[in-house]
């Protein structure tokens, strides 16, 4: 059942952009406040971490917004909002360590090898840098975007970008992996 709401809760936030676009003209920002509150508040009880309920919080703030004013650009920022969690979450590993991508790659091998610890600590580092540049983009599309393109590029786009870094990342393991088995 948890994993069931998780692959939910993961499709809605995936499409939230597009839900978002295509609900427009058709129903009041109001109301389409519920969605975005709904969303974080399904995300933060089915993870339990208090990041994500801070993140909760931060889109009851925006729904709220949305609510009162009656207005899209709230539920529009909610993309820069996600990646501002992602980059506190990743940014906090490094400064208070170990780096995220570190554990998760510890998740597969206990005993890294030193060389492994400093790629990861790098890894993370560019993770921060996309969660800048994307959230930024986010950010530009909300304010001075048209609907569609703000959709375009937070429902599609950001995640062509994402796996275009997960790819690129993988490739530049192998290397470093292989670099370092013949080293």
């Amino acid at each position: 059942m948890a994993r069931a709401r998780m692959v939910v809760v993961a499709a809605l936030s995936l499409a939230y952009p597009v839900l978002v676009y295509a609900a427009m003209g058709r129903f009041e920002p109001r109301w389409l406040s519920l969605l975005l509150f709904g969303l974080a508040l399904l995300r933060a009880l089915s993870t339990r971490q208090p990041l994500w309920w801070a993140a909760a919080a931060g889109a009851g703030l925006l729904a709220g917004l949305a609510t009162v004013l009656n207005h899209a650009l709230p539920l529009k920022l909610y993309p820069v909002l996600v990646n501002v969690v992602m980059l506190i979450v990743f940014a906090t590993s490094l400064r208070f360590g170990p780096p995220l991508v570190e554990r998760l790659a510890r998740l597969q091998e206990q005993d890294l090898p030193d060389f492994a610890i400093a790629y990861t600590r790098r890894v993370t580092q560019v993770w921060c840098g996309f969660f800048v540049l994307n959230g930024g983009l986010a950010l530009f599309t909300a304010l001075y975007a048209s609907d569609r393109v703000w959709m375009l590029y937070n429902g599609m786009l950001a995640y062509v970008m994402m796996g275009v870094l997960f790819a690129g990342e993988w490739l530049v393991r192998r290397r470093v992996k292989a670099a370092h088995a013949h080293g």
